[in-house]
C-alpha cells in the first residue's frame, strides 16, 4: 500500500481527499453532535442529489450542483425552521425525499446513456480528481476559516442560544451560518462516503471525541485526528480488498465509536 501511494496518483488524491474530509467533518460534526442537528444535516446531504442529477442534466461538473442544492437546502431548511410552521422531523422528511427525487427525475431527462450514481451515493474515494481536490481544499479553507475566526461566538452559542442573545450575538444568524457550514462541510465528503454514508462520517468521529474529551476546542481537534485515522484505515482497506471506499470507512469509524463506548463503560461504571 506505502510503495502504490508514492507511484499511484489515484491513491494521493484519494489520501488529500480523506485527510481534508477529515477536518471539515471533524469540526463541523463536533457542533452539529452538540446542537442536535445530526438528522437535519442527513436531509441537507440528501438533498444533493438532486444537485448531482441536475449538474449531469445541464452540463456542469455534478459536484458543483451538489453544491448549489446543499446550500440552497441549507437556507430552506433555516427559513422554515426559523418560522415554525413545520415540525422539524416531517421537514427533514420532506427535503430527504424531494432531494432523491429530484436526482432521480433528473437523471431520468439526461439525454444518453444514464450516468453511473454509485461513487456520489456510497462514495469512492479512489475516483477522486484534481477538480474536486481543489473545490474540496476552497470549501475547507472557507470552512476553517469560519469557525476560527469566530470561534469564541460558536462556544457562546453552543452554550445557550437565550444567553447568546442576551450578550448580543444574533443566533439566527449562526444558525444560517452553521447550516450553510454543513452543506459546504457534506460537499467535501460526498466523493469520500458518499451521500447516503455522509451522515456516518460526520457524527462518528464527533462521538469518538465526545466520549475522551468535553472541551469545545480538543473535542474538534480529537475528531479530526479520529477522522483521519478511519480514512486512511478504510481506505487501506478498500485497496487491499477491492472494496468500496466509503462504506469500509464507515464501517471502521462506527465500529470504533461502539467499541469506544463500551470499553468507557466497563472502565468508568
Amino acid at each position: 500500500m506505502l510503495e502504490a501511494l508514492f507511484t499511484y496518483r489515484f491513491l494521493q488524491n484519494a489520501l488529500i481527499a480523506g485527510l481534508l474530509a477529515s477536518v471539515v467533518c471533524g469540526i463541523v460534526g463536533v457542533i452539529i453532535v452538540e446542537k442536535k442537528l445530526i438528522m437535519m444535516s442527513g436531509g441537507i446531504a440528501h438533498t444533493a442529489y438532486g444537485g448531482v442529477g441536475f449538474g449531469y442534466l445541464i452540463g456542469i461538473e455534478p459536484i458543483i450542483g451538489a453544491f448549489l442544492f446543499s446550500v440552497a437546502s441549507a437556507f430552506g431548511v433555516g427559513y422554515v425552521k426559523r418560522k415554525g410552521s413545520v415540525q422539524s422531523d416531517v421537514l427533514i422528511g420532506l427535503f430527504w425525499s424531494l432531494g432523491m427525487a429530484l436526482g432521480i427525475l433528473f437523471i431520468a431527462l439526461t439525454p444518453g446513456y444514464p450516468p453511473d450514481m454509485n461513487s456520489y451515493l456510497f462514495g469512492n474515494i479512489l475516483s477522486v480528481t484534481r477538480s474536486d481536490l481543489y473545490l474540496m481544499i476552497v470549501l475547507t479553507v472557507i470552512v476553517v476559516a469560519v469557525i476560527t475566526v469566530f470561534f469564541q461566538l460558536w462556544k457562546v452559542y453552543l452554550f445557550d442560544d437565550e444567553f447568546s442573545q442576551i450578550i448580543g450575538i444574533r443566533s439566527t444568524i449562526m444558525e444560517y451560518i452553521l447550516l450553510v457550514l454543513v452543506a459546504l462541510t457534506i460537499v467535501v465528503l460526498i466523493r469520500v462516503a458518499g451521500i447516503i454514508l455522509v451522515l456516518a462520517l460526520l457524527t462518528a468521529p464527533a462521538a469518538s471525541a465526545g466520549l475522551f474529551s468535553k472541551n469545545l476546542k480538543s473535542r474538534m481537534i480529537l475528531a479530526i485526528g479520529f477522522g483521519m485515522l478511519f480514512c486512511i484505515s478504510g481506505l487501506a482497506v478498500s485497496y487491499v480488498l477491492n472494496i468500496a471506499s466509503g462504506a469500509s470507512i464507515v464501517i471502521i469509524s462506527v465500529v470504533f465509536y461502539f467499541i469506544a463506548s463500551m470499553i468507557k463503560g466497563v472502565l468508568f461504571k
